[in-house]
C-alpha cells in the first residue's frame, strides 16, 4: 500500500502532470481538498473509487481515511491543490505517515505562482534586475519565523510571490513600500488557470484599492516587482554570440574599425 500525494496544479485540469493523472484513475482511494481541487480533476478517478473530500476534516481524520486504506490494502491519491510542496500542509500528513509506517511517493504539480506569471505573460527573474524569486507570505494568524517577516526580505529587493495573502494587502503595502517604493509594481492574478480567472494590476501605491473594487479575497497569487513591468533589462547570456557554453562557441566581436577594405 502506499499514500500518491499529488499535485493537482492552479486549476486548468490539463495542467495536471500525466503520472498525477494516472495515479488518480487507478488508485481505489481518492481524497482530495474540495475548497480548490477542480472537479474536473477527480474526473480521472475510477468508476468504483471512493472518493472522498477533505477540505472539512482534520488531521487526524485525514489519517484515520489513509489507516483505513492501508487495513485493506488499497493505494491512496491524496490530490492537493499547485505543487504540494509549496503551503500544501503536507508536511505533518508525511510526518504521521512516517510515523505509522506508511510508504508514500510525492508527485509534484504546477504551482500557482508560476501560472499566476505565465498568464500575466511575464519572467520572474531578469538579467540584471532581478535573479530572485522569493516564496512567502504576509503574517496573519501563522506567525512568521525571525528574519522572515516581509518588511526584512523586502531588503533584498527580490520578486516576491505571495502565497495566502490577498487579505492581508493592507499590511504587504505597509510592509513593503519603505524598500521597493509606492511606485513598485505588483500584479494578482485570482484562480490562475481557472476559466473565471481575474488579474489585477497596479503598484503598492494602488493595488489595495484595486483589489477590494475587484472583489477578490481568497484564492489570489499577489507578485510584486520591478519585473512586471520591465522593457529595458540585459539579455541573458545564454544566447550572446560572444558567449561559450558546452554546447556552443561563442565567437569574437567583429570590429569596426572604419578601415576600407581593399582587394
Amino acid at each position: 500500500m502506499r499514500v500518491y500525494i499529488i499535485g493537482a496544479g492552479p486549476g486548468d485540469p490539463k495542467l495536471l502532470t500525466l503520472r498525477g493523472a494516472e495515479l488518480i484513475a487507478s488508485c481505489p482511494v481518492v481524497l482530495y481538498t474540495g475548497s480548490l481541487v477542480p472537479k474536473d480533476v477527480i474526473a480521472h478517478a475510477r468508476p468504483d473509487a471512493t472518493v472522498m473530500d477533505s477540505s472539512g476534516m482534520t488531521l487526524e481524520q485525514i489519517v484515520e481515511v489513509i489507516v483505513a486504506a492501508r487495513d485493506a490494502e488499497q493505494d491512496v491519491a491524496r490530490v492537493h491543490t499547485g505543487d504540494p510542496m509549496i503551503f500544501g500542509s503536507t508536511a505533518e500528513q508525511m510526518r504521521r505517515l512516517m510515523e505509522l509506517g506508511i510508504g508514500y511517493e510525492i508527485i509534484p504539480g504546477v504551482s500557482s505562482f508560476t501560472a499566476a506569471a505565465a498568464a500575466l505573460g511575464r519572467e520572474l527573474t531578469l538579467p540584471e534586475l532581478s535573479q530572485t524569486v522569493i516564496l512567502t507570505r504576509a503574517e496573519g494568524r501563522t506567525s512568521m519565523p525571525a528574519g522572515e517577516k516581509l518588511e526584512d526580505l523586502a531588503k533584498h529587493h527580490a520578486t516576491l510571490a505571495l502565497f495566502l495573502s490577498i487579505t492581508l494587502l493592507k499590511d504587504v503595502v505597509r510592509d513593503l513600500t519603505p524598500s521597493y517604493g509606492a511606485d513598485c509594481p505588483v500584479a494578482i492574478v485570482h484562480k490562475a488557470s481557472w476559466p473565471d480567472q481575474v488579474i489585477v494590476t497596479g503598484t503598492l501605491a494602488d493595488i489595495a484599492d484595486k483589489a477590494k473594487a475587484a472583489k477578490l479575497n481568497s484564492t489570489s497569487m499577489v507578485l510584486v516587482g520591478r519585473v512586471l513591468t520591465a522593457t529595458e533589462f540585459a539579455n541573458s547570456k545564454l544566447y550572446d554570440p560572444e558567449f561559450t557554453h558546452r554546447f556552443r562557441k561563442g565567437e569574437p566581436a567583429v570590429m569596426n574599425s572604419g578601415a576600407r577594405h581593399v582587394d
